[in-house]
């Protein structure tokens, strides 16, 4: 499954209003349930925080990854949230995050999940696809951006 396959307007939100971590993540799952991608936020919500407190998933140039895997959804889900200001995620790098990209997927499924990341790696090694992204002003842009590559 191509990234692009699990990105639609309504999994995209732009600005986030989350000024922290947790609240972030929260904002997030939000979005995820709004959509109808899932049912138990808080079960959700638990599995992230699990999975952050073995590490940070804020990667460097402001790029942040959160990311569990939970037998709240059926298949891999993801939500892709913008910051321009950016928010402390605890990066590696120290500086603050901008684009996160959230993602959930099922306790059996490890391909899909591996293939995601390594999309989003491959995407945001690219700093003019970066910004573009940060730039970008609706969730219709960010799916169009995204689109384009």
């Amino acid at each position: 499954m191509a990234l692009i396959d699990l990105i639609s307007k309504d999994v995209v939100k732009v600005p986030l209003e989350s000024k922290t971590k947790t609240e972030i993540v929260r904002e997030l799952l939000k979005v995820l349930k709004d959509a109808g991608k899932l049912e138990n936020l808080e079960k959700a919500y638990d599995a992230i925080m699990a999975r952050e407190r073995l590490g940070s998933t804020g990667l460097e140039d402001g790029i942040a990854v959160p990311h569990a895997k939970t037998d709240v959804v059926d298949t891999l889900t993801l939500a892709i949230g913008i910051s321009p200001g950016g928010v402390d995620f605890e990066a590696i790098d120290g500086k603050p995050s901008q684009l996160f990209f959230l993602m959930l997927a099922p306790p059996g499924q490890s391909g899909p999940h591996i293939e995601a990341l390594s999309e989003i790696a491959r995407l945001t090694k690219s700093k003019a696809f970066c910004r573009t992204l940060i730039e970008a002003r609706s969730a219709d842009e960010v799916v169009e951006i995204f689109r384009e590559d």
